[in-house]
Order: structure tokens, then C-alpha cells, then sequence
């Protein structure tokens, strides 16, 4: 599996305090240097950790891949635009949300991602979505044109018994050799940590992990190039 690295918390550490230090752009580029595949942003609509000028920052100076993560919404549609990431992850979002709470409800807005993934390709932006590993929203998400998806990790990552976490495994086992059937790219993420990545890793059909807040944390301790090495060094085992 690939690691991409979301630097989102390093930007609510520097935001806590309105300073410009850490800096999500030059640990973006040390996290390069370690060995990551991509660099993962979320520009929220509120912007309270990501700003446009990381984003653009970003743009200039990684070598990698940059995977913007954002809400189909008019404004950020277009700055993407602007920007050109390699891939747009789209996401849903709400203002009382402390992190991405679960995958977009791609039948329920297909007219919408439908119009957004068209005018993010007019850009060549690669399109993934971030869902729930159903096989339906899969079906739909195929149908529309995305190039990938991001199979939401959280309850896997947040289950509470051995039972629970294999049942959550064998469903995203299944979720993710139905898209590559269909020929979508399958990324996964969220809650995805240096513990149970360990189980996650046996999954075949997975080409990319986005991890941030396990990574992050572990650096505040032992540095980015250290912690970002630590996840790398348990994906290649």
C-alpha cells in the first residue's frame, strides 16, 4: 500500500494560537524527504485549519501527489480548479464536525457529483469519493465517472471487539475488490492507526492509505521523518 500523509492537524496546532508556526507545508515537504507518496489536505469551507495559501503552497513546492479533500461546493470547486491537485477527494462536511464523520451519500447526490467530478476533469483533476464500502454507492459512484474511491475506515478503526473489527474488515475485503471490478482506484482512511494497520495491511485490493492524526501525534514525540518512517516501515512488512 501507498501512505499519503494528512497534514490538517499540524494547521489546528498553528491556528490554536493564530501564529504561523507549525508549519503544515514544511512538514508536508520532511514528510516527502521520509518516504510518503502524497500529501492529503481538507480545505473546509470554515477554513479552521487548512488555508487557501497552504493549499497553494503546497502546489508549488511538493513533488508528490496532492490530494485535496473537499465539499462539492461552488467555492471550493473552484479553487481546486485554480490549483490543479493531482486528485480531488470529495467529501462530505459539516461545520460541527470534529473530523469527517462518515462517507458522502452518493445516491442521494448523484446530480450534484455528477456535475462536480465533469467540471473537476475539465480541470484534469482525478476524482475520488469518499464512501462507506456498500456495494450500491459503489455501483453509482462507478457509473458517474469517479476514478476512485476512499473507503471509509472509521468504523473498522473504532470498533470495539475483535468480532466487530474482522466483520468491518471482511466487508471493506469485499467493498474493495467489487471496485476494482468496476476499475476504480481504492483508497482507504480514516482512524487508521500504527496498531491496527498492522490487520489492515492484508488487504490485496487497496492501492493507498491516507492517514493523519496517528501519524501526527506520534511526531509531536519522536519527529515527522521518524513517525512517518515508523508507518512506512509497517506497510512494507
Amino acid at each position: 500500500m501507498r501512505l499519503t500523509l494528512n497534514v490538517d492537524h499540524i494547521a489546528t496546532l498553528r491556528n490554536a494560537r493564530g501564529e504561523e508556526q507549525p508549519d503544515p507545508v514544511t512538514a508536508s515537504l520532511i514528510a516527502e524527504q521520509a518516504g510518503v507518496d502524497g500529501i492529503v489536505v481538507h480545505l473546509r469551507e470554515d477554513r479552521r485549519h487548512i488555508s487557501e495559501r497552504d493549499v497553494r503552497l503546497l502546489r508549488e513546492l511538493i513533488t508528490t501527489k496532492l490530494d485535496l479533500e473537499m465539499a462539492a461546493t461552488e467555492e471550493i470547486i473552484k479553487i481546486a480548479c485554480d490549483v490543479g491537485p493531482e486528485l480531488a477527494t470529495i467529501v462530505p462536511e459539516k461545520r460541527q464536525e470534529l473530523t469527517t464523520e462518515g462517507g458522502i451519500n452518493v445516491i442521494d447526490n448523484v446530480s450534484l457529483l455528477k456535475d462536480t467530478i465533469k467540471e473537476l476533469h475539465n480541470s484534469n483533476i482525478e476524482v475520488s469519493l469518499f464512501i462507506e464500502p456498500d456495494l450500491n454507492h459503489i455501483d453509482v459512484a462507478a457509473e458517474i465517472e469517479t476514478d476512485l474511491i476512499e473507503i471509509h475506515t472509521g468504523v473498522f478503526a473504532n470498533a470495539l471487539s475483535e468480532e466487530e473489527q474482522f466483520d468491518e474488515l471482511e466487508r471493506i475485503r469485499i467493498a474493495s475488490k467489487h471496485a476494482k471490478k468496476l476499475g476504480l482506484g481504492v483508497n482507504a482512511g480514516h482512524g487508521l492507526n500504527y496498531q491496527n494497520i498492522k490487520i489492515f495491511r492484508e488487504l490485496t485490493d487497496i492501492d493507498e492509505v491516507s492517514i493523519g492524526h496517528s501519524i501526527i501525534a506520534r511526531a509531536v514525540v519522536v519527529g515527522i521523518k521518524e513517525a512517518v518512517q515508523e508507518m512506512i516501515r509497517l506497510l512494507k512488512v
